[in-house]
């Protein structure tokens, strides 16, 4: 739906700003140091050498084990750390503090790690702006061809700063957030096929709420909506018009780690069709008071929803919301559908950003080369599905070419993965090689009844999905405006919604003028110059 044309990748997302002061931030770390290349023909170090990484501590360690020493840490130490005459030591960093602690270790200089990371796009980019980090561009390009085949240059591009690659981006296993789901039951009763666009929705949403197939009392609600984002994106989206690429740059406006179409073409069209949905009683009442879904869950649980949209395969888990409904309900059946159809015929919905955490070498490295081959090597041959699944018939069974875990697995199996998620950095999420394959594995962790409406779900959440729209360099002005326009945000789709129809249009101009004057012009004017410097590099 957005034009086709890249854009220069670059830095990304904002979010609060953290921490230490900038001027004392990168004191200690940020001498122009060049990395050294210690390795010889064998590619190996010609001296032991000692390389420090960050590893995340969650206090979780089983008996036996440490954060920093256990099997996996063991035996990278054996693969990759002694054959190329390396002692790794990993540097524990509390999950809870983070932002906090890194920032201490950064400023620390001498006593930094080789290898530090970050999920938080705003701490990667006031790294990046303070000069404290290598550029590894040159490093990828000599030392890691699998590294880069792995995660291909849309994934390499989150890892840019004005241009130059501050960071390797870890990958996604898969980028797919939403599906939407319907009472197949209900459908079946009124003899009514599952609906294939927006108009006919419409329709089977009257039809319900005319006939209460569910047989709720007058309880039915048609359609199930809070002001999640999981429940309004998938609608909101599909109305949006398709536009250049200079308008989806400069109209997007980012708030916290999500893009919203506010000024986008389409976007009040979206908000009439709510309104429309709820001055005719076919919407959750109280949608805007549902913001942690709770209500929303009950609803669905206990029979009284015939549609609603989700995270892909949330209503999926054991004794999630689909177990709980059937108990309550059964014979009810809720089928993965992908309704929502806008002006192209496709079932536009957001999608997650191709990257997981950012992972940086801090200027001040002497093993920034070592650090490299530490992430190539990960990326390389089997490593990776070893450190992802631990030992065959041990950790895992090959289902259909697929590695399932082993039920029952024993302590010392169990122990051995413990970590696995905060080891492997390159990759969040396992990695099976194709998107075909890491579905089909995750799809294969849910309960075995669900496991086709699972496969269904997530190919809907990954069909006709809207990439995160990429700026060359953080937007200040939704750093510092972010949190009000986002309240703003939600205000305005509850007030536009909830309004008399013959209001709609008054309180829609109201709320959009109040929304633009609390910084939404800011960010707007923002995003057009940054884009008009992109433009001219």
């Amino acid at each position: 739906m957005f034009g086709k044309k890249k854009s220069k990748l670059g830095s990304k997302k904002a979010m609060l700003v953290l921490g230490l002061s900038c001027s004392l931030l990168f004191t200690a770390c940020s001498a122009n140091k060049e990395p050294e290349a210690s390795g010889g023909n064998d590619g190996a170090s010609k001296e032991r050498v000692t390389l420090k990484v960050e590893v995340f501590d969650r206090g979780n360690s089983p008996a036996g084990s440490t954060i920093t020493d256990n099997y996996l840490t063991n035996f990278i130490q054996e693969n990759f750390g002694d054959p190329n005459n390396i002692d790794l030591e990993y540097v524990p960093v509390p999950r809870s503090e983070e932002v906090e602690k890194l920032n201490v270790l950064m400023a620390s200089g001498s006593n930094v790690p080789d290898i530090v990371f970050t999920y938080d796009p705003n701490t990667f980019n006031r790294y990046a702006k303070q000069g404290g980090l290598t550029d590894v561009g040159p490093l990828l390009d000599e030392y890691a061809p699998n590294l880069k085949a792995f995660l291909g240059e849309d994934v390499l591009g989150y890892g840019k700063f004005e241009g130059t690659q501050f960071a390797v981006p870890a990958k996604r296993s898969y980028v797919g957030k939403y599906a939407s789901f319907i009472r197949q039951d209900w459908l079946d009763k009124l003899g009514m096929p599952v609906p294939q666009t927006t108009e006919e929705l419409y329709e089977t949403l009257k039809a319900f709420k005319e006939k209460d197939p569910g047989e709720t009392g007058g309880q039915v609600i048609p359609l199930g909506m809070t002001i999640a984002s999981a429940q309004y994106e998938p609608l909101i989206w599909s109305f949006i018009k398709p536009v250049s690429e200079e308008e989806r740059h400069t109209l997007v406006q980012q708030l916290g780690s999500n893009d919203y179409p506010t000024l986008l073409p389409g976007f009040k069209d979206a908000l009439q069709f709510m309104n429309k949905l709820y001055n005719e009683g076919l919407m959750s009442k109280d949608f805007g008071l549902d913001k942690d879904k709770k209500k929303l869950g009950e609803d669905v649980a206990t029979g009284k929803v015939g549609f609603y949209s989700e995270d892909d395969i949330n209503p999926f888990y054991e004794k999630g919301t689909l177990d709980t409904l059937q108990q309550n309900v059964p014979g009810a059946q809720l089928a993965s559908v992908d309704v929502y159809t806008n002006e192209e015929g496709k079932h536009a919905k957001p999608m997650y950003a191709p990257n997981g955490m950012y992972i940086m070498i801090p200027k001040s490295s002497e093993r920034a080369v070592e650090a490299i081959k530490y992430l190539e090597w990960m990326a390389t041959s089997d490593n990776l599905f070893k450190l992802q699944n631990g030992i065959e018939g041990e950790n895992y069974t090959m289902v259909e070419d697929i590695p399932v875990a082993v039920e029952n697995p024993t302590e010392e199996a169990l122990n051995r993965m413990y970590n696995g998620g905060d080891m492997i950095i390159v990759s969040n999420g396992k990695q099976l090689g194709s998107l075909e394959k890491n579905l089909k594995a995750r799809a294969m962790q849910m309960p075995k009844k669900f496991q086709e409406q699972v496969e269904a779900a997530q190919k809907i959440a990954n069909s006709d999905v809207i990439a995160p729209v990429l700026m060359d360099r953080p937007i200040e002005a939704q750093t510092k405006y972010g949190t009000t326009l986002l309240d703003k945000f939600n205000e305005m789709i509850v007030k536009t919604t909830m309004s008399k129809p013959d209001q709609f249009d008054s309180v829609y101009e109201s709320m959009l003028k109040d929304y633009m004057a609390s910084g939404g012009q800011a960010i707007l004017d923002e995003r057009t110059a940054v884009y008009k410097e992109m433009q001219a590099q």
